[in-house]
């Protein structure tokens, strides 16, 4: 029963510590270890109920070195055969898919020894308090104390039999630190022990076995506090994806490569001709800064579940610009980002940033790439303003409207215009508008702080130039002139007013 019960917690504590997608032997090892974590506190609860039951049968006779150890080491042997039926069930699932990496011995006899630990701390806590709450005490506590050790400091959770979770399939494994590892749980899992059966049985023999318990178990720590963090032994070779673009990414995680590169391809061929622009796709560590060549750039997958293309070409694209949250240039970032990831242009919270959408959503493909080379440097370092989307600037416009609002009205004495001009009514003022019909013209991208000539997208089509404003001028009553004007009561032209570009 105890095998059983053991044995599905294993698997399903395995399972859920594996990496999604990831085809790899490091993951197994690690899945493995991971499972310790539910089975280890279990164990302790089964060895403290077994010498619960064992210290009100014994009714206080003396036992001998041997009657004392072996009950403790039948449960590790129980236990252990439940360990050997999880690895078992994860070998099968293995072998029928191909595995990158190599499989450490050192792991799984550093998981064995981790068991070890759990058994002997159960078993004397049942010994030394034999209550009936005991068990579950025991293992509370196993897994209240182990889990702090594991999260407060980089050196504790070296102690535990544990790995730092999520793993990272660029970090790699240390068959010498599972070594150093193994050395410290044995000998204090010895020590325990021994101690105990020292106490029990009173002989000397005993107690100096326990005391070399203690050395191996200190030198086990020493090793492990004087050696670094365990780091991958040898260069990683990727697997790649050549067409239309090079997409690399672990070996364990090559079941990917066809949805990662069809995530990147429409992004590569966006950002073409930009400082933006790449070639290659490589996945890289989340702790590694290392800059890449000329036309690679790195992302970041943590596994294979559902969506992690996404997520990833997401995270690139977010990278390209810089934040600028609570601004009204980060609604205008949001739009651009959003079409380089593939989604529905935002409508933002202001109604420039919709109008921006509007103007933007009414771009060709071919229009939108070339205005985003166009002003690519704007985008990065969040400079998008209204301008950038075929808005004018909403201080000129109102500034000039004060202006013209201000403007002292020119008049003879008979309240007429000077030197005969015929008088003006207000003016109206006509704007033109992005929202046009299909197949009109779309209004061109603005100019920004540099004077540049004006964009033509690559087919040689390109936005129309900006509509002018113009005036309505009245008809005064004179003869009008070829251009329009009006004459005055003296004969001479009335003012007429220019269109303004």
């Amino acid at each position: 029963m105890a095998v059983a019960v053991l044995l599905v917690l294993g698997v399903v504590t395995a399972w859920s510590v594996l990496i999604p997608g990831v085809s790899a032997w490091e993951n197994i090892v690690v899945a493995l270890i991971g499972s310790l974590r539910i089975t280890g506190p279990v164990a302790a609860a089964f060895a403290a109920w077994v010498a619960v039951r064992r210290r009100r049968g014994t009714g206080g006779r003396a036992l001998t070195a041997w009657q004392a150890v072996r009950a403790p080491l039948a449960i590790l042997v129980v236990v252990m055969g439940s360990f050997t039926a999880t690895v078992l069930v994860l070998a099968v699932r293995t072998m029928l898919t191909e595995q990158a990496g190599r499989l450490l011995p050192s792991g799984l006899i550093m998981s064995v020894a981790g068991l070890a630990l759990y058994v002997t701390i159960g078993w004397v806590t049942g010994w030394l308090l034999p209550w009936t709450i005991t068990p579950a005490l025991a293992g509370l506590g196993c897994y209240a104390l182990f889990s702090w050790l594991a999260g407060r400091s980089a050196w504790t959770d070296r102690l535990v039999p544990a790995t730092r979770e999520p793993y990272d399939l660029f970090q790699g494994l240390s068959s010498a630190a599972f070594t150093d590892q193994t050395l410290w749980l044995v000998g204090v899992s010895a020590a325990l022990l021994l101690g105990w059966a020292a106490v029990v049985t009173r002989q000397t023999l005993v107690l100096a076995a326990a005391l070399l318990a203690v050395l191996a178990a200190g030198t086990g720590v020493a090793r492990l506090l004087d050696d670094p963090r365990p780091v991958a032994a040898e260069r990683v070779v990727y697997s790649c994806q050549e067409w239309p673009i090079r997409v690399c990414v672990h070996p364990g995680m090559r079941n990917g490569l066809d949805e990662l590169g069809s995530a990147f391809i429409k992004i590569a061929s966006r950002l073409a001709g930009t400082p933006g622009e790449f070639s290659r796709v490589e996945q890289r560590p989340r702790h590694d800064d290392t800059s890449l060549a000329p036309g690679a750039v790195p992302v970041h997958v943590d596994d294979l579940a559902t969506g992690f293309a996404d997520r990833a070409a997401g995270e690139f694209v977010e990278s390209l610009a810089e934040k600028c949250d609570g601004t009204p240039a980060g609604g205008y970032r949001d739009i651009v980002t959003a079409w380089l990831r593939g989604e529905p242009l935002p409508g933002g919270p202001l109604p420039e940033h919709q109008y921006a959408a509007a103007w933007f959503s009414a771009l060709s493909e071919t229009q939108r790439r070339g205005w985003l080379r166009l002003h690519y440097a704007d985008f990065a370092g969040c400079r998008l303003q209204a301008a950038h989307f075929g808005a004018q600037a909403p201080q000129a416009a109102g500034a000039e409207e004060a202006e013209e609002a201000d403007r002292p009205e020119r008049g003879g004495r008979d309240g007429g215009a000077p030197h005969g001009e015929a008088g003006q009514a207000p003016q109206a003022e006509v704007r033109a508008t992005p929202w046009t019909t299909p197949g009109a013209e779309i209004p061109a991208a603005p100019q920004t702080g540099t004077p540049q000539a004006p964009w033509q997208a690559p087919d040689g089509e390109g936005p129309a130039a900006p509509q002018a404003r113009t005036r309505t001028v009245p008809d005064a009553g004179g003869p009008a002139t070829p251009h329009g004007g009006a004459r005055g009561r003296n004969g001479e032209r009335a003012d007429r007013e220019t269109p303004r570009q």
